[in-house]
């Protein structure tokens, strides 16, 4: 047995090339004892690289036939201590005198102390009425029935016939209630012998495991226990009995609902249960694991005794009831405890890892779409904890993190950091604060992950460990509540181990966020929102025109103002501070301040700042929070590749496109369409004017020449053009007149600053 440890676990300790051929094949013989695959077998070999050969182990694997005393897998356990391994969960210490020793797992009852429950033979006894309760409870009418009432002597021993398989539970319940004597339907039985029944159902055309039609009870007999102290054991327990059947001898046979789905699993759960009983000091006969055994039939004589029904439906309603029963019998949860005891000492709150958001220990989730800088927000943060400095507004506790890398190749990742700091403007005075585990290529689902990750960071101290992303270790169905909630149990486990926090970040579902809440908005199960301890939710905002010309004023204003202080130091005394947000004055200032050279050079710098402007996406930070009171909305710039406060408060005012009504979003698609529709028939319009101005020395065209060329460019590619009075009326749509004296058209004058044309 491998004592409970993953096998291959421990086999990444095993070095290969330290053993010699034989205890090479004695762990090949072990992985298949124990149900492992050939692979697993060869791809730990090929670690041993000057001895492996393709195509050995599978010659070796073939052999291995098994024997009466096979090898399992606690030898691959022995052979990995003797290799240096030590067990995290039992490394063995020194008993102190406050040193708890725990009990055997799944231990439920001390069997020494255990009385034993007395077992009455009933009185009035009917023999049809034990056998029709026990194929009530154990069948369905229509299923098959096999039983067995002949027997021979075999060394001294009554053995059983193959019996008979052909009627259903329904028929025989039927005959027994229509007949005086149960033998008229079974037929008659040695009495020295008494008689069996099959606790399956059949399939009518054997009685082998494979004419088994539901695996769905199994049974639980012991010839070593007094038979009382059986019955104590059994109910003691909570066995999920069916139905318990005195044997007339010295034993009682359990009929126990295990209810599996198919073969497989049959065994596998058959298995937990003797387990349970043999470490509960009931010794079980094991050759009667087969679904197609032979149990004891009520209502029958034995050798002077009879075979009869003790009870019913006993224990816990279902094997799944039970199972969970008994693997929360030893869970090592801590006890409940008073409050009165700790009404005057209160333990102290962990201190806050990011002000009025998280404390340390807890857990974050930060939610978003695709392209909302998620990544880049994580690694702000890392900056952030590592230099004790704000991140997005809140302060930060200086300390060591860890950030799992799980989507970026490791040179990009570095890469991200550096430019991140350079970004922010921050000199990186604590670079050994932040450890970096890039597992792009090798992540492994969270079960497997949690273990590693505590035994690398155990003895770093981090504050934190940030995970990006989750979906790369995600187990089980994302919108399954039970499945995630056990994979964020995970999380819970590296704070509680670690004693720091855990901050990860996950994207949105799919589709519209429109009438979410923020904290419903993150891909699958409400699990998500739910479990963290704060949850940071971003969703984008819609920038207007006016407010990327007001972004476009700002930022040109700030590279005039940097340019200016680059060669100047008295400039300021020139220029009014409301000057200096004007993009227009600071404009006409720097024509007349600087050389025609250094205009020149200016004038790069700004369109340079005007491209880079529309590039910004603009985004709001919602937060749910468990520790702190809710903060107002968040907004915030992502110049690639960090993101900025908001100072201006220009984001303040926008609706997010989710939050808005379905009225207002369908106005506003109208408009946005409209709008594109407009610019889309001027484009045309002024590509017709300028082909034809191309070819006519740069004179605008008449209405009626303009409208040939519209014609003629339309006709060209298949499309549709305006008819010759739509062109008219649209003249001054798209920024044009015509000209009284030549009747050509020519563009509109622009408005001055006094409104005047």
């Amino acid at each position: 047995m491998s004592e409970g440890y993953d096998l291959l676990e421990i086999m990444n300790y095993l070095d290969p090339s330290k053993l010699n051929y034989q205890d090479w094949c004695v762990v090949g013989m072990a992985l298949k004892e124990e149900g492992f695959a050939l692979a697993d077998w060869d791809e730990w070999s090929r670690r041993d690289h000057a001895r492996y050969h393709s195509g050995e182990c599978l010659r070796k694997w073939n052999s291995f036939n098994g024997t009466n005393n096979p090898v399992t897998g606690g030898t691959i356990v022995q052979m990995a201590k003797e290799q240096g391994w030590i067990p995290e969960r039992d490394p063995g210490h020194e008993l102190d005198w406050n040193d708890v020793i725990n009990r055997d797992e799944k231990v439920i009852i001390d069997s020494g102390w255990l009385e034993g429950k007395e077992i009455p033979e009933p009185v009035d006894w009917d023999p049809r009425k034990e056998l029709i309760r026990y194929l009530e409870v154990l069948f369905d009418s229509t299923e098959n029935v096999g039983y067995v009432t002949r027997s021979f002597e075999k060394d001294e021993k009554h053995m059983p016939t193959k019996g008979v398989w052909d009627r259903t539970a329904g028929q025989l319940i039927q005959e027994l209630n229509r007949c005086s004597d149960m033998l008229d339907v079974i037929g008659d039985y040695n009495k020295k012998a008494g008689a069996w029944i099959r606790f399956n159902p059949l399939d009518g055309k054997g009685i082998k495991n494979e004419n088994v039609t539901d695996f769905r009870y199994a049974l639980v007999e012991s010839d070593s226990v007094e038979i009382e102290k059986q019955n104590a054991v059994i109910r003691e327990l909570e066995l999920p009995v069916a139905c318990l059947v005195h044997s007339g001898g010295k034993s009682l046979h359990a009929v126990v609902r295990v209810d599996a789905a198919d073969y497989q699993e049959y065994r596998k759960r058959v298995d937990y249960l003797y387990n349970i009983c043999n470490k509960n000091g009931f010794k079980i006969d094991v050759q009667n694991k087969n679904p197609s055994r032979l149990s004891r039939m009520p209502g029958i004589m034995r050798n002077g005794h009879k075979q009869f029904l003790v009870d019913t439906n006993i224990g816990k309603a279902s094997w799944s009831e039970w199972y969970e029963w008994i693997e929360s019998v030893n869970d090592d949860l801590p006890e409940p405890e008073s409050l009165h005891d700790v009404w005057e000492n209160l333990p102290e709150l962990s201190p806050p890892l990011i002000e009025n958001v998280l404390r340390q220990g807890h857990k974050m989730l930060i939610a978003g779409p695709s392209k909302a800088g998620k990544s880049f927000a994580l690694i702000e943060l890392c900056c952030a904890i590592a230099e004790g400095r704000s991140w997005l507004g809140w302060q930060c506790s200086e300390g060591k993190i860890m950030y799992v890398n799980l989507e970026l190749d490791r040179a990009s990742c570095l890469h991200r950091f550096k430019d991140v700091y350079a970004a922010l403007g921050w000199r990186p005075n604590h670079l050994g604060n932040i450890d970096i585990w890039n597992l792009r290529g090798k992540s492994i689902p969270m079960d497997k992950l949690a273990p590693k990750l505590i035994r690398r960071a155990a003895k770093k101290n981090y504050i934190a460990i940030i995970i990006d992303p989750i979906y790369k270790i995600i187990t089980g169905d994302e919108n399954s509540a039970d499945q995630m909630a056990n994979f964020c149990n995970q999380f819970d486990k590296v704070c509680t181990e670690l004693n720091c926090a855990v901050i990860y970040c996950h994207h949105h579902s799919k589709g519209s966020q429109g009438g979410k809440r923020s904290m419903d908005r993150a891909s699958g199960s409400g699990v998500f929102a739910r479990d963290p301890d704060a949850l940071l939710d971003l969703i984008e905002l819609e920038l207007t025109d006016d407010i990327l010309k007001q972004e476009e004023n700002k930022a040109a204003c700030d590279t005039y103002i940097d340019y200016l202080n680059k060669y100047f130091d008295d400039w300021e005394d020139d220029v009014s501070q409301d000057a200096m947000c004007s993009r227009t004055q600071m404009e006409a200032f720097c024509k007349k301040k600087l050389a025609a050279r250094q205009y020149s050079e200016l004038e790069a710098l700004i369109d340079a700042t005007e491209k880079k402007v529309h590039k910004y996406t603009a985004w709001r930070i919602e937060g749910t929070l468990r520790e702190f009171p809710k903060f107002p909305p968040v907004n915030l710039w992502f110049d690639y590749p960090v993101h900025r406060a908001d100072p201006s408060g220009a984001l303040g005012d926008i609706q997010p496109e989710a939050e808005k009504p379905y009225w207002q979003r369908g106005k506003d698609a109208r408009k946005k369409q409209g709008e594109t529709q407009r610019k889309d028939k001027q484009a045309k319009f002024n590509m017709a004017i300028e082909s034809f101005r191309f070819g006519h020395d740069d004179m605008y065209p008449t209405v009626k020449e303009l409208y040939e060329q519209m014609k003629s460019d339309a006709e060209a590619v298949g499309e549709k053009y305006p008819a010759e009075k739509t062109i008219w009326n649209s003249l001054k749509r798209i920024g044009y007149t015509t000209d009284k004296d030549t009747k050509r058209i020519v563009p509109l004058p622009e408005k001055t600053g006094n409104g005047n044309e």
